[in-house]
């Protein structure tokens, strides 16, 4: 048989400078990138919505692409079926409140509190679009005043309230 034996070179290839410059570079580029990416995104997602009242105080908002929240007013809701357009108005809620129930029927007494018309087109009727639900609306706010919105979230708060069973235990209702 051979003898075969294997020897390390004596001069390894070590990586020339240019190499671990641009290998340095791209990590200080994707860095970067990623800490610029958790700043905005913590700074866009530090308000989970703004209020009716908030939106309609400036001009500032005026086109940009938001979430707001607001209580639906029941009677003022219109669906065009053939045209899958709903419209309604919402109400502004407090920011403070200690229940959203109650919160929502107060807003909607409120003859003083500002008041929204939103427009959401390509939209099946959705169940829970009714007097009193909480709407969670993105979209924009047009020249001509109307809150068009892409995205529409209802919370309906009846049907997460919490009942007293006779035990002192709080229980979620069944199926309504």
């Amino acid at each position: 048989m051979a003898d075969i034996s294997w020897e390390k070179p004596k001069n390894p290839e070590k990586p020339k400078r240019s190499e671990r410059f641009k290998f340095l570079t791209a990590g200080i580029v994707i860095l970067a990138a990623v800490l610029y990416l958790l700043i905005s995104g913590t700074l866009q997602g530090a308000r989970y919505f703004i209020t009716v009242a908030d939106l309609l105080q400036g001009e500032a908002y005026k086109g940009q692409t938001l979430r707001i929240s607001g209580a639906v007013d029941g009677e003022t809701i219109d669906y065009d079926s053939e045209k899958a357009i709903i419209q309604f108005e919402i109400v502004n809620i407090p920011s403070e409140y200690d229940d959203l129930a109650t919160a929502l029927h107060e807003a909607l007494l409120d003859p003083t509190a500002p008041r929204l018309r939103v427009r959401v087109e390509d939209a099946a009727m959705p169940d829970l679009l009714q007097h009193e639900a909480q709407a969670i609306l993105t979209g924009a706010l047009g020249d001509d005043g109307i809150f068009h919105a892409t995205e529409l979230l209802l919370k309906c708060p009846s049907r997460f309230e919490e009942s007293t069973g006779p035990e002192g235990l709080s229980k979620i209702p069944e199926h309504q």
